[in-house]
């Protein structure tokens, strides 16, 4: 029985639907939080966020104001898991539909993920499934990124009042700057439109570390081999020990990435071709726009 024929869709679909919806709810809540804060010219706070919950709990309409947030992060998050789904069913590989994974706590998610059972058995389909998540999200977010740009505003001093301090990454930066010249990072207040691309950057960086089993982490060893591989993933543990003086949460991902740095074995040595390597250096080159040293600073 060849892979295809193995492959059985999931019979969770009420789980994943759930976990959908669930984080549905979480982001609106959060979002209603940005929402409120960006027509109060007020930076966010805790405030915001305890309002938002007590508004859902209450039933308020108002709260749907946070779809701003939630749809455009939802969307984003889809694209990036059905980019691996799609790339699975590609390459006849197993996969589950994505997982949602909801949080009260800031920006009402911790992303997604999808769960992939059987082996990988060649390069090219590891490259094709690692690197097509982070692209196919990229391509949503975009367009919420230089929308939600256009539709922030100048706030002199917010930034520097606020109990949550969002880093700002190189891509972020530059429409900032087309949108607002001369204008610092800390006097812009975001839309919640703009807050959702940013979380998009946030999960787009993480996950193309090129270190264990995360989307980077594949494209680096179908692109280089087990051996460099093993030789990056300790370079990236080192750095982010380094980077979490700076970023305290940075420490967690050292941690797992140092117990999970290992990559199952894929016995091939076909050539991935010339395309696919340029494609891997997008990769990276969206990996290096993306990221923020300190993502979030809670005062």
């Amino acid at each position: 029985m060849d892979s295809a024929e193995a492959w059985r869709p999931s019979r969770r679909w009420w789980l994943h639907l759930l976990l959908f919806f669930l984080t549905f709810i979480t982001t609106t809540a959060f979002g209603y939080a940005l929402a409120g804060s960006f027509a109060a010219g007020r930076p966010l706070s805790d405030i915001f966020v305890e309002t938002s919950y007590r508004r859902l709990l209450f039933g308020d309409h108002a709260i749907w104001a946070g779809t701003l947030y939630s749809i455009p992060v939802l969307l984003i998050l889809v694209a990036h898991e059905m980019g691996h789904y799609v790339a699975c069913r590609r390459w006849r590989v197993e996969a589950t539909l994505p997982y949602f994974l909801p949080s009260p706590t800031l920006l009402g998610t911790l992303g997604a993920f999808i769960r992939i059972p059987s082996p990988i058995y060649n390069r090219r389909s590891l490259f094709d499934i690692g690197v097509s998540g982070p692209i196919a999200g990229f391509v949503v977010l975009l367009p919420f990124l230089m929308s939600g740009i256009w539709l922030s505003k100048v706030a002199p001093g917010m930034g520097a009042t606020g109990a949550f301090a969002f880093g700002t990454p190189l891509l972020m930066r530059i429409f900032e700057w087309i949108r607002f010249p001369g204008v610092a990072p800390q006097n812009i207040s975001l839309h919640p439109i703009a807050m959702a691309a940013w979380a998009g950057l946030l999960a787009t960086s993480i996950n193309l570390l090129p270190a264990g089993q995360l989307d980077g982490g594949h494209i680096l060893y179908a692109l280089g081999g087990e051996n460099a591989h093993k030789v990056v993933s300790r370079v990236v543990v080192v750095v982010l020990a380094l980077l979490g003086f700076l970023y305290w949460p940075w420490w967690i991902w050292a941690v797992l990435m140092f117990f999970f740095r290992r990559h199952p074995l894929v016995y091939d040595e076909a050539c991935l071709g010339q395309k696919r390597f340029v494609i891997g250096a997008f990769a990276l080159g969206l990996l290096l726009i993306s990221v923020a040293v300190v993502p979030v600073e809670i005062r």
